[in-house]
Formats: structure tokens, C-alpha cells, sequence
């Protein structure tokens, strides 16, 4: 069954930038945009039902304990501000994390130094064991570590039980970037034991850009700061006669203003496809496909910068091919209908479960044509 309507002649290969939507995705966007342009919001009751329905799919995704630990933020980037700007730092204070980390996950911390806060950040490159090596980064004054799952450029997957046991150990806030993981492989928080988890939905869950998961641990939640505020984020939402207000108990206590009720509606569809099909396939064609490019890149004898263990990789796989230039490849690989990125100064292709070794084999071999 073919779940998307791509044009035949584009190999589509970019799901950890931004993903095409599936065919009930487009369905009901077409659907949504209708109902309104014909009735406007009469059916507003049906919306907030879909804003609820996306919570539960959000919060089973990660194995979260309610819907009510669950915000629908902007973007990643919002969601970690509100962690950066919401906890009370103190000068000599710091914060552990990747150097190779996508500008979102580095410029929020790194925009708390003017408080004294230190950003040290770990050179992925130069480590043999992330996981250990972020934890010898760690002090006393470590308030908080932050990483993503899967880093964005070369595809490492960070083993997160690991840090996530020290820094619960440690009274030391885990923050996860998880928008390379969720859609793409499991995610539990049980396992992880993070406190904040933000993800943005418009990757490897394949929904719209302008709306993001934002878990944040119950226990954590009430001390973070705010710095937004409006009618939506209050406790007694709706009651717009009240004059006194409070912050509301669970986390619509960070959503400050008006729903993204069409990229909602866009990536609720999106999240009921992930479900139907079930993560474990999903995670094992993923990891496949992963493991074809890997082999193509083996043998056409180029260079893979994403490592070859299963555990260390998810759909992501960057490469170089020796003596040419990437940058030039990739604007190559573009005009020639292979949608893929440019990333740590290789190639990068990220494939969904809906690829088929066949799509890839021609990516290579337009590839190698250009070559």
C-alpha cells in the first residue's frame, strides 16, 4: 500500500529536515482548510477534541505517564527556551553538552553565559565513548546536561539510560532533543529518565512545521519560571470574566496563546499512520534502509561518518566521497531529484520506512553518474 503521493521522479531522501506528508495528511488539511472556509468554527468543539486526541498520541510516543505532562509548543527551539529562560541559575553554574549539536540545542544555553552560566560542550569527534565522556564533563555545579537523541548531522545515537541515570542520580536536569528519534525508533521515559523532552513534529513524525512536543517531568514543571503568558496558559481557561488567574496545574501552563489547530489537525493524521503501522516496524524498515545505505556506501568504497552499529545509528546516514566536493555533489544530487542535505561537510540521506532499496540503489547510481 503506497501511504504517499510524491512525484515519481524524486527519490525522497530528507526526513531528518523536512518530511512530506502522507496522503491523510494532505486528506485532512484539504478537509480542515474546507470545514472552515464553510463554517468558520462551528465545529470548534471537534477541534479541541483533536488537540486532546494529539496529546495522548504525543504522550504514548515516549511512554509518558499523562496527557497532562504534554504541551503543544511552536518548535524545539521555543520549547528549550522555556527550560533555558524557566530554571533559576546561579552564577558558576553549567550546562553539559555536544559541540555538533543543531544551533537550537547550542545557541539557548550558550545565551545564558551573559548569567555566568558555562556551557562545556563535548567534542563528539574526538570521543570513543560520548556517554562516559559527558558524565567526566560533569561537576557539582552542573545544573543541567542537554543532547539530542540522535545528533543531526553524522546520525549518532546517544545511548540516553545512561545519562539519564547519572543526572537523575545527580540532581541534574536531562533535557532530550528527541525530533531525530520520535517517529523513527522508541523512545520510553521510563528507560531514559528524562525531564524535558521537545520535538518538533515536521521529521521523522511527518507532520507540519509549527507544532512540537514538549514533555516536561511534573516535578520539574512548577519550578521552571514563566515568561509568556496569555489566556490559554491559565488555569480556569475560557473564563474570560475572571480577573484574578494562576498559572494552570498541568503543562498547558507553557502555551501561552492560540492552538496551531491546522498543523495540529496535520500532525494528529500523521501520528494516527505511525500508530496503525506500529513503531516496532516502522523502527525495523527504518533501520534497514539505514543499513542499505550504509552498504551502497561500502561498496561504491566512499567514506561513512555515521557509525555502522545499529545502536549507535538510527535513520541517518552521512558520507563523504573521497577527493570531491560535497557541497557541489549534493547541489548535484538535488537537481537530479534526490532530496537529501548537506551535513557534516558529507552527504546526507535519511530514509523513512516507506523507502524501498530499490529508490536508494538509483540514488546512488544518479550519484555516481554525477561522479
Amino acid at each position: 500500500m503506497s501511504y504517499f503521493s510524491l512525484d515519481p521522479s524524486m527519490i525522497y531522501l530528507n526526513h531528518a529536515a523536512v518530511a512530506p506528508w502522507p496522503q491523510r495528511t494532505v486528506a485532512e488539511v484539504v478537509r480542515f482548510a474546507q470545514e472552515n472556509g464553510f463554517s468558520g468554527s462551528a465545529r470548534y468543539p471537534d477541534w479541541i477534541r483533536h488537540e486532546s486526541e494529539l496529546r495522548m498520541l504525543m504522550a504514548q510516543l515516549i511512554n509518558a505517564a499523562s496527557i497532562d505532562d504534554i504541551a503543544l509548543l511552536k518548535s524545539t527551539s521555543e520549547g528549550l527556551s522555556v527550560v533555558a529562560h524557566g530554571i533559576d541559575w546561579r552564577a558558576g553554574d553549567n550546562i553539559v553538552s555536544i559541540a555538533q549539536e543543531f544551533p537550537s540545542n547550542r545557541i539557548v544555553w550558550e545565551s545564558l553565559k551573559r548569567d555566568g552560566v558555562e556551557v562545556r560542550l563535548l567534542d563528539l569527534d574526538r570521543s570513543a565513548e560520548p556517554e562516559q565522556d559527558l558524565i567526566a564533563l560533569c561537576d557539582p555545579n552542573t545544573r543541567l546536561m542537554s543532547v539530542s537523541s540522535v545528533q543531526y548531522a553524522a546520525g549518532y545515537r546517544l545511548q540516553l539510560p545512561v545519562l539519564g541515570d547519572y543526572c537523575r542520580s545527580h540532581d541534574t536536569v536531562f533535557v532530550v532533543d528527541a525530533i531525530q528519534s520520535l517517529g523513527a525508533i522508541p523512545f520510553d521515559l521510563a528507560e531514559c529518565h528524562a525531564d524535558v523532552v521537545v520535538a518538533d513534529g515536521h521529521k521523522w513524525m511527518l507532520g507540519a512545521e509549527g507544532v512540537a512536543l514538549f514533555y516536561c517531568r511534573p516535578a520539574l514543571r512548577e519550578r521552571l519560571k514563566l515568561y509568556q503568558f496569555g489566556w490559554h496558559m491559565v488555569e480556569h481557561m475560557g473564563d474570560y470574566e475572571r480577573t484574578e488567574w494562576k498559572p494552570a496545574q498541568n503543562a498547558r501552563r507553557f502555551e501561552c496563546g492560540s492552538p496551531n489547530m491546522l498543523g495540529i489537525h496535520a500532525l494528529h493524521a500523521s501520528l494516527t499512520l505511525i500508530r496503525e503501522l506500529g513503531l516496532k516496524r516502522i523502527t525495523a524498515d527504518v533501520q534497514r534502509n539505514a543499513g542499505f545505505v550504509i552498504d551502497q556506501v561500502d561498496a561504491a568504497g566512499f567514506r561513512l561518518l555515521t557509525p555502522k552499529e545499529a545502536t549507535k545509528r538510527a535513520g541517518i546516514v552521512t558520507f563523504q566521497v573521497p577527493d570531491r566536493e560535497s557541497h557541489v555533489l549534493y547541489q548535484g544530487l538535488m537537481k537530479n531529484g534526490v532530496i537529501c542535505a548537506h551535513r557534516a561537510g558529507g552527504i546526507r540521506f535519511s530514509p523513512h520506512f516507506y523507502n524501498t532499496e530499490e529508490e536508494i540503489a538509483s540514488a546512488f547510481k544518479r550519484l555516481k553518474e554525477l561522479l
